[in-house]
């Protein structure tokens, strides 16, 4: 007899909803395969046929750390596109190379870790590159295309699953682990929640990652905003993964919790749902949550609601699904990898990219004419931290040879050509290598390409005594840091073994070890390798890193060549000159090193001025991460891309050919200097007047700034306001002679506010393309609550009744036609402090306090910045009839001093002795009599926390 077929278990069931399927396998699994369950890295459950799945796939601007991708412009670039269409596409053609990639190697996940929403508030930051912008609107507007595309069009199964990197308020690399930002609540609701939330509300979200740092001294991997805020927002379940590392963080660099226990309960309590940590061995996080259990700080239904967010995901994937998964690969999507159409989109991506800066009529250039093009990053495709490995590559200098022809493009690199020689009179030599064919980093694809290590098959640098030594290619990068390139293209590096080879195609790597430093030292200079911290010495075998400092050598450089030499030389036989400067996005401003300034480095300040002053024609691209501040009236033109890619050199020389018109915008504010920035680690955008938001100096390039080949006129403005929107049209004529694309922007400013409210506001924009002559109507349906703020006094958000200006333009400062609404809303309201007292962090202003966290599971508190002095100042309180008592909640030790409307001590209270912890509250009171309404003044001293202030009487 053949046995019966078993019934088919509902969790397979495709004709169920997946919210019952998931509730199915959940009940299925045994406890001990549901913790396994809480690492990036899930066994497979055999007995059930659930495969192994792992969280976590770098996606940012292309497939990224799994070999051979179509690379596209870095974020910031994409970005600076202000292009929702095409930002989609992108998103779409890197989701189906995730999908096809996957179906070579299993390695490659479908839970894609992007875009990254951090808002460039501050343009030292060194992950600048992977946001979009300094703006929330445009970020959200941006990042909701990119994972549209991620998701892919099906209403029930996803292509890939987005998840929003970094949760939240993120803008640093210095401390990054240990740091607190401290975030008032309406930076916190108007800026930095609102790209998160506008994103994840548009329905193509998968879940976030909690960035490293704290917010109000509460690591965001414990969050109370998770809960409170994002799983408020979205329909579906939302997966939260770790950053890695960051729940051993916990414990072992921030302090903030005694045992990995009680961190890991309290992350997963929190709302984290899988645990990126100690790479492949998930032993140390199941033992963990295993310790909790046992402990009782976790419950069986603590790890059921994880779990289910996993599964979630994983159904909405088709992972269950396969015969019905609209994106399950097949013989005609497996080639949906480096196609003519992703090419073409590479190109077109970094060509939108491209923002003119500034041009006195100098571009484009004329056909025939002869190009000098100079410059560090002329003859360079540079890839970052998260990029795929090209297939394809374009440098500026490629792509100027294709465009105009090589007979007419001469070129210099401007590197300064070196020779270093012993003490004893050797010089540094590279031996010639065998025919071993040059390894691409990466190429092979990794997990964690933080493990890919340096070549150890060639030989070690030897000192000649008979020759005259090897020339290096020298670049100094800012700050001191060198590379040293051999004749043959590669860098010299360290690998494991302590030698030091020509051995490196690119300086990269989690830690670069293609970095050195020249030391002066005696007479001539220590050689010391950046990576390791330790200066070089000629061994026997070899050039290595020393033992220490006694054991190093000293060497000479000798010069043979310095850079601007040879750019005075091409420069000044051109007609124009193109100088490409910018950053290796592996060096000096990156993940884990912020900048120290805006500046260029010194080499290539150096290689600018000797092409400026050989050919006055000379024009500046700037290919970077971020935002320099340059010497712009001094030049004819200046462009700007980020790292474009793939097509970065065809993209550029098209536009200075004028095959394109220029018309990628600024997506933050280029600063004139470094004294208008602000402290790295201040994030009250609004008290310290950051971004084109809140910023009254005088910025190098505003934001939305960008210049075209063609003019436009900007006419017709009218306004219509409803009970639920305002509709803005106006129209834009392209008054050029070349087809071009504007983008039209729209913003707003509160006319009359009874709080600081932003300079400008962007409300919406839109690229158009049009024909020299053509004409287009542009609408925009402006709902109501995009004019509103957060209220402190009352914790809402509230439209402020009164007039509003609309202004319609080309950028931020480049207003064309404006107007003013006059909107119905809520009036200014005193606040209730009689009823409901005052929590600290709902100040108006401060001075010299920071905000703190109440407990580690919720609530604020502020206390003075360093134990020392500070103020806070609520406005228009209300005591009404009258009150005569106060009340403080405080932690720890010091003064608090209360005073009405600026004038003498009302009340002064502190502990009779310091708390026992910064968590042991106290209630201090003290009379106070007051009625109607008064500005309250509140002074603290010492390191005492306040939490909340009440009134009796």
């Amino acid at each position: 007899m053949t046995a019966p077929t078993p019934p088919t278990p509902p969790f397979r069931d495709p004709h169920l909803p997946f919210g019952k399927r998931v509730d199915d396998l959940l009940s299925r699994l045994t406890l001990d395969e549901k913790t396994a369950f809480l690492h990036q890295f899930t066994p497979a459950v055999e007995r059930l046929g659930i495969a192994a799945f792992r969280t976590g796939q770098e996606a940012l601007h292309g497939v990224a750390w799994m070999g051979p991708a179509t690379v596209f412009p870095q974020a910031v670039g994409l970005g600076a596109t202000w292009n929702e269409d095409l930002v989609r596409r992108v998103g779409e053609a890197v989701s189906k190379e995730a999908r096809a990639m996957r179906a070579r190697d299993e390695r490659v996940g479908l839970n894609v870790w992007s875009p990254t929403v951090n808002l460039l508030r501050h343009p030292l930051w060194g992950r600048n590159e992977e946001g979009y912008s300094e703006d929330p609107k445009l970020t959200s507007a941006i990042a909701t295309a990119y994972t549209r595309g991620l998701r892919g069009d099906h209403p029930t199964y996803w292509r890939t699953a987005p998840v929003l990197k970094h949760w939240l308020a993120h803008n640093n690399e210095t401390d990054r682990d240990t740091s607190s930002a401290s975030v008032r609540p309406r930076v916190l609701h108007e800026y930095d929640l609102r790209a998160f939330r506008e994103t994840v509300e548009a329905g193509a979200v998968a879940g976030v990652m909690p960035a490293y740092n704290l917010v109000n001294g509460r690591p965001n991997h414990v969050s109370p905003h998770l809960g409170r805020h994002l799983r408020t927002w979205a329909e579906d379940d939302l997966l939260v993964c770790s950053d890695a590392g960051a729940p051993s963080n916990l414990v072992d660099s921030e302090h903030y919790f005694d045992t990995h226990e009680e961190a890991t309960a309290a992350a997963l309590r929190a709302g984290v749902d899988s645990f990126t940590d100690h790479g492949t061995d998930s032993s140390k996080i199941v033992a963990r949550v295993r310790g909790a259990l046992e402990r009782g700080l976790l419950t069986e239904a603590d790890i059921d609601t994880a779990v289910r967010r996993q599964l979630s995901v994983r159904f909405r994937l088709g992972e269950f699904d396969p015969e019905r998964d609209p994106h399950a690969v097949t013989a005609d999507t497996a080639t949906d990898f480096d196609t003519p159409e992703h090419r073409e989109l590479a190109r077109e991506a970094a060509e939108q990219a491209v923002v003119l800066l500034e041009n006195d009529g100098v571009l484009p250039l004329a056909p025939g004419t002869r190009i000098a093009v100079v410059g560090l990053l002329a003859d360079e495709c540079k890839l970052d931290w998260y990029s795929g490995t090209l297939i394809h590559r374009s440098t500026p200098l490629e792509g100027l040879y294709e465009r105009f022809g090589a007979e007419r493009v001469s070129f210099a690199e401007g590197v300064d050509r070196v020779r270093l020689r012993t003490g004893d009179g050797r010089f540094l030599h590279v031996r010639p290598a065998d025919d071993s064919p040059a390894e691409t980093r990466g190429a092979e694809g990794a997990l964690d390409p933080a493990l890919i290590a340096g070549r150890t098959d060639l030989p070690p640098l030897t000192a000649d005594a008979t020759g005259t030594g090897t020339e290096l290619s020298l670049v100094d990068w800012g700050e001191g840091v060198l590379t040293l390139r051999a004749p043959d293209g590669r860098y010299l590096s360290v690998a494991e073994d302590g030698f030091v080879r020509a051995s490196a195609d690119q300086p990269g790597g989690w830690v670069v070890q293609e970095t050195f430093r020249l030391e002066p030292h005696g007479e001539g200079h220590l050689l010391r390798h950046s990576g390791t911290g330790r200066p070089v010495h000629v061994a026997a075998d070899g050039l290595k890193v020393a033992a220490d400092d006694a054991d190093a050598e000293v060497f000479e450089l000798v010069v043979a060549e310095r850079g601007e030499d040879a750019v005075t030389r091409v420069a000044a036989g051109a007609d124009v000159v193109v100088v490409v400067a910018g950053n290796d996005p592996h060096i000096n401003g990156r993940e884990t090193e912020d900048r120290t300034t805006l500046r260029l480095p010194a080499h290539q300040e150096r290689l600018l001025r000797a092409a400026r002053a050989a050919n006055p024609r000379t024009v500046l691209a700037l290919v970077s991460a971020y935002p320099y501040a340059v010497d712009a009236d001094a030049l004819p033109a200046v462009l700007w891309t980020a790292h474009g890619g793939q097509a970065a050199g065809t993209a550029l020389a098209r536009v200075l050919a004028g095959d394109v018109s220029p018309a990628g915008r600024l997506p933050q504010t280029w600063y004139a200097d470094d004294a208008d920035l602000p402290g790295l680690l201040d994030y009250d955008v609004i008290g310290s007047r950051q971004t084109y938001l809140y910023f009254e100096g005088t910025p190098l390039f505003p934001f939305g700034h960008g210049l075209s080949y063609a003019s436009f006129g900007y006419a017709d403005l009218s306004t219509r306001a409803g009970d639920d929107a305002v509709r803005v049209s106006f129209t834009v004529t392209n008054t050029g002679q070349v087809t071009a694309d504007e983008v039209a922007q729209l913003y707003a400013r509160a006319e009359e506010p009874s709080v600081p409210r932003p300079r400008r506001e962007l409300l919406a924009h839109r690229r158009l393309t049009l024909a020299p002559g053509e004409r287009a109507e542009v609408s925009f349906d402006v709902p109501l609550s995009a004019f509103a703020f957060w209220d402190v006094a009352h914790g809402r958000w509230r439209l402020e009744q009164g007039p509003y200006a609309l202004l319609v333009g080309a950028s931020s400062e480049d207003v064309r036609l404006s107007t003013t609404v006059t909107l119905a809303g809520d009036p200014a309201a005193p606040r209730p402090v009689r009823e409901a007292g005052l929590d600290a962090a709902d100040f108006d202003e401060q001075s010299g306090t920071e905000i703190v966290d109440r407990t580690k599971v919720a609530g604020d508190a502020v206390t003075p910045a360093g134990g020392g002095s500070g103020e806070l100042l609520f406005r228009s309180c209300d005591f009404g009839p009258g009150v005569t008592s106060v009340t403080l909640s405080v932690a720890g030790g010091g003064t608090v001093e209360l005073s009405l409307d600026g004038g003498p001590s009302a009340a002064a209270l502190s502990p009779r002795t310091p708390t026992a912890g910064p968590y042991d509250y106290v209630e201090l009171a003290a009379d106070f009599p007051a009625d109607g309404v008064h500005d309250l003044h509140i002074r603290l001293r010492g390191s005492l926390r306040l939490a909340h202030v009440g009134f009796s009487g």
